[in-house]
């Protein structure tokens, strides 16, 4: 598995665990987070959502999908951009921003991966 697979791969976790817990338990992590709870289907209907993303990034990491993971850095970057946005027009809680630092950090890792393979190769 190449060094931007493992990146992908890992983030593929973080969206299990994550879409997992909304699914399941998504009032014990809003607590975490000091989010007030919720009773509303909208926080598992965006689990699922993360599931199925989850699933995308798993594949795409067994499969080696190169181009998946140029195209998901900034698309994970843009994640960051948008949950700043959010806090700062106050439609949700600063926390937010910290899952939006976890996206880009991985697309961080991603890039890198990618640009030191690039590196290697010869005709490039």
């Amino acid at each position: 598995m190449s060094h931007a697979a493992r990146s992908i791969s890992v983030f593929s976790i973080y969206l299990f665990v994550l879409g997992g817990t909304l699914v399941t338990v998504p009032n014990a992590l809003l607590s975490v987070f000091r989010i007030p709870h919720t009773g509303e289907v909208w926080i598992r209907v965006v689990g699922v959502l993360v599931l199925v993303l989850g699933f995308y990034y798993a594949a795409a990491a067994r499969r080696e999908l190169q181009d998946f993971f140029r195209l998901s850095v900034p698309a994970r970057g843009a994640v960051l951009v948008f949950f700043v946005a959010f806090a700062l027009l106050g439609l949700a809680p600063p926390v937010l921003v910290l899952f939006g630092a976890v996206d880009a950090a991985a697309a961080c890792w991603t890039a890198l991966a990618l640009r030191s393979a690039g590196a290697g190769q010869t005709g490039v």
